[in-house]
C-alpha cells in the first residue's frame, strides 16, 4: 500500500479476502487432488463476516520485534482456521499498550524509528497496528499534532487516539483540543486526505478493544473479535412484526451467530496461550449489502434520519447488551457515513447531519465515525465536536469516539468521490 493512502490499502485487503483461498478445506480433513475439488466439502455458509481478528501485545518496549512477531503468527493461523470454518475474515490487526503517551516530546520523535519498524512489519504480514492512545493524561502538548503529522507519513498501517475523556478524568479539556489539533494535522500530512482514517479521538475507550482507529491494548497477550454483522440486523428486522418482535427476532440471530464464533475464537486463544478478550458485538457495516442504514429502515419503513430512527438505534443496542457471550469494546451501533451505502445516499439526500449522529449516540454506539466534513474546518471547530462526543460519552458513561474526514478542497455540502469499492460517494457535512 502506498504510504498515503489507507483505502488501498483496505482494498488490497478486500481484494484478498475474497480470492480463491478464501474456501478451504476444514482442518483435519485430507487434502484432495486438484481434480476432485468438486468432491471436497464446503466450510458452512456463516450469516456473518468477520471484520477483524486482533490481537492484543503485551509490549514491554517499543523495540520488541520478537513479540509483534508471535502476535502476526498467532493472527495468521487464527485466519486459517476461521476460514476453515466458512467465514470471510477481512482483516488482522496488532493492538499495542499506550507506550508513546508515557514519553515527553523529545523521546517520542526518537521513537518514531521504532514505530516505522513495526509498522513495516505489520504491513508485510498483511496487517494492521493500533498504537493506542498517544495521549492520556489531560494536559496541552503543543508539539504532538506536528508528530501525529510525521508518524502519518512514516507509517502505513499505523493507527492511533488521543483520550478526550476517562473514567478518572471525566472530560479532558486540554486533551480535545489536542485532539483538534491532531485531526487537521493529518488530514494535511498526505495530499489525499487519507490520514484522517488513522486517528480519533477516544473517550472512554477500554482497552481490548477489536475496532480501529482507537484500539488499544493491556495485561497478557490476548484475542479479541470484531465482526461485520449489519446484514443480521436488515434480515432480523425484514419481515418483523412489530418493534418486539423485531427485537426478538435479533436477538435469536445474533446469539446463534456470536456463540459459533466465540467457540472458535475461545479454542483459538486456548491453543495459543493467549487470553480471550471477547467480541465486540457492534454491527459494523459495509457498503450496501452490509447496510446497518438499511436495517434499520426495514424496522422505521421510512428513511434514515426520519422520525423512529432514534427508537431503531435503541432497539439494536439493547439487543447487544443483552447476548450471553463475552463482549469487549463499544458493543454498540455503528454509523460510518463512507461505509454505508444508505447512509451515505440519506446524507446526500439531506435526512440527517452531524448533530443527527450525535444524537443518536445517545442511544446507540460509537460516537461519528468517519463522517467527511470541510477539508479547511478551523482547529477550534474540530475542538468544539470533539467536546461534544466527549460531554456525552461522560454523562452516559459509555465508551464513543470522534473520527472526522476532513476532505481536501471541500465545502458544506459538496459531492465526495472515493476511487475505493470499500466507500461510498456522499456529501461534506456542515461541521458548525
Amino acid at each position: 500500500m502506498p504510504d498515503a493512502s489507507r483505502r488501498r490499502f483496505l482494498t488490497t485487503l478486500g481484494a484478498a479476502a475474497l480470492g480463491p483461498g478464501l474456501i478451504r478445506p476444514r482442518l483435519g480433513e485430507a487434502t484432495q487432488p486438484s481434480g476432485m475439488l468438486g468432491a471436497l466439502p464446503l466450510p458452512p455458509t456463516r450469516g456473518v463476516r468477520v471484520r477483524t481478528i486482533t490481537a492484543g501485545v503485551a509490549l514491554e518496549r517499543l523495540t520488541d520485534r520478537g513479540a509483534v512477531e508471535r502476535a502476526l503468527q498467532a493472527l495468521a493461523r487464527a485466519r486459517r482456521r476461521f476460514e476453515a470454518e466458512g467465514y470471510e475474515v477481512q482483516t488482522t490487526r496488532v493492538t499495542l499498550p499506550p507506550r508513546v503517551a508515557a514519553l515527553d516530546a523529545d523521546a517520542r520523535r526518537h521513537a518514531l524509528d521504532a514505530i516505522r519498524a513495526f509498522d513495516a512489519l505489520v504491513a508485510a504480514a498483511g496487517a494492521r497496528c493500533g498504537l493506542g492512545p498517544v495521549l492520556t493524561a489531560d494536559r496541552p502538548d503543543d508539539a504532538l499534532a506536528a508528530w501525529a503529522a510525521d508518524l502519518v507519513r512514516a507509517t502505513r498501517v499505523t493507527n492511533f487516539s488521543v483520550v478526550i475523556a476517562s473514567t478518572a478524568g471525566g472530560v479532558h479539556t486540554h486533551g480535545a483540543a489536542v485532539a483538534g489539533a491532531v485531526m487537521r494535522a493529518v488530514a494535511e500530512a498526505v495530499p489525499d486526505g487519507g490520514g484522517s482514517f488513522r486517528f480519533a479521538a477516544a473517550a472512554n475507550v477500554p482497552p481490548g478493544t477489536p475496532f480501529f482507529p482507537v484500539g488499544w491494548h493491556d495485561g497478557p497477550n490476548a484475542l479479541a473479535i470484531g465482526l461485520e454483522s449489519a446484514g443480521l440486523v436488515r434480515a432480523a428486522f425484514s419481515d418483523a412484526t412489530d418493534v418486539e418482535n423485531a427485537r426478538r427476532r435479533l436477538a435469536t440471530r445474533m446469539i446463534g451467530e456470536l456463540r459459533e464464533v466465540e467457540r472458535i475464537a475461545s479454542e483459538i486463544a486456548r491453543a495459543e496461550g493467549l487470553r480471550y478478550g471477547g467480541i465486540d458485538p457492534s454491527p459494523a457495516p459495509l457498503g450496501e449489502q452490509s447496510s446497518i442504514g438499511a436495517g434499520l429502515e426495514a424496522l422505521t419503513r421510512t428513511p434514515f434520519g426520519g422520525a423512529g430512527t432514534l427508537r431503531a438505534c435503541a432497539v439494536v443496542t439493547d439487543v447487544l447488551k443483552t447476548l450471553p457471550v463475552r463482549q469487549c469494546g463499544y458493543a454498540g451501533l455503528m454509523l460510518p457515513v463512507l461505509e454505508d451505502a444508505v447512509l451515505a445516499r440519506r446524507a446526500v439526500e439531506g435526512r440527517y447531519g452531524l448533530r443527527d449522529l450525535l444524537l443518536f449516540s445517545s442511544v446507540c454506539g460509537t460516537g461519528l465515525d468517519v463522517v467527511p466534513v470541510p477539508g479547511d474546518t478551523p482547529p477550534e471547530t474540530l475542538t468544539n465536536i470533539v467536546l461534544d462526543v466527549a460531554a456525552q460519552s461522560v454523562k452516559l458513561r459509555k465508551p464513543l469516539s470522534a473520527r472526522l474526514f476532513l476532505v481536501p478542497g471541500k465545502a458544506a455540502g459538496d459531492p465526495v468521490h472515493f476511487d475505493d469499492p470499500l466507500l461510498t460517494d456522499s456529501v461534506v457535512f456542515r461541521a458548525s
